[in-house]
């Protein structure tokens, strides 16, 4: 399903409605800068910045988790060059927005392989979540070196030692179980996925969590979108009726 940007605004979206918590894939930063015959990086820099308004969006009206697909474990086989020039511009977000973050209650939390990140890198997310951790208005979940598939091998991985040392009996596994043994154990699942750049695809992002999460594909690319469009698909997802497999009387 595409979007366009409305009208819609804040006002226009019911508070009681909204989702809890919003996943978005992050897609288009090299097409845009293709486009515009620039290099892929100075891409993902213009997509940094889309972050920077989605986060004070979600925190302005009230969502309480924004989960971010950041860098996926795919995107280390790229090249060196771009992954450095990545994981720079991160470390950079990271200490740029860090005060912001402390300024509006907003929590960092990550999912995924984080020990895979550079030291340096890893280090200032490890400041930024500890400098952050008593906030409790919103939670920024980046998704850093994570793919849904290495998670499902992880939770199997941690369920079947708990077997063999006799923690837990087979009987025992059950879909809590499960949910407890990813990286999104404390999170609950998503109610709203939004993938920009019109790709029709899920790209290896929370197989597991998004069982019975609505869908929005938009056409934009990421650098382009922005406030009035997400906000417009907000109103379009308190539109949709949400029935996960039952049916309303």
């Amino acid at each position: 399903m595409n979007s366009s940007p409305s009208s819609s605004t804040k006002s226009a979206l019911d508070p009681d409605s909204l989702p809890s918590h919003i996943a978005i894939i992050m897609d288009g930063n090299g097409r845009w800068a293709k486009k515009r015959l620039l290099n892929r990086i100075q891409g993902h820099e213009k997509g940094a910045e889309t972050v920077r308004t989605i986060v004070r969006t979600c925190r302005e009206i009230g969502i309480s988790h924004l989960t971010l697909y950041a860098f996926s474990t795919e995107n280390w086989q790229r090249p060196r060059l771009e992954v450095e020039a990545l994981m720079s511009l991160l470390k950079r977000f990271l200490i740029a927005e860090r005060s912001e973050m402390i300024d509006n209650n907003i929590r960092l939390h990550t999912i995924g392989q984080i020990e895979r990140l550079p030291q340096d890198v890893l280090q200032e997310l490890t400041n930024t979540m500890r400098l952050t951790e008593k906030n409790h208005k919103m939670t920024l979940h980046l998704a850093l070196s994570y793919g849904a598939r290495a998670e499902i091998v992880q939770m199997v991985q941690s369920i079947a030692a708990k077997i063999r040392d006799g923690v837990i009996d087979p009987g025992d596994i059950s879909e809590a179980l499960i949910a407890q043994n990813l990286f999104t154990r404390h999170i609950p699942d998503p109610d709203l996925l939004i993938r920009t750049s019109g790709e029709m695809r899920i790209s290896n992002f929370l197989l597991w969590q998004i069982a019975y999460t609505e869908i929005y594909v938009t056409q934009t690319l990421w650098p382009d979108f922005g406030r009035e469009e997400f906000l417009d698909i907000l109103q379009k997802y308190q539109q949709r009726d949400r029935r996960f497999g039952k049916v309303k009387d």
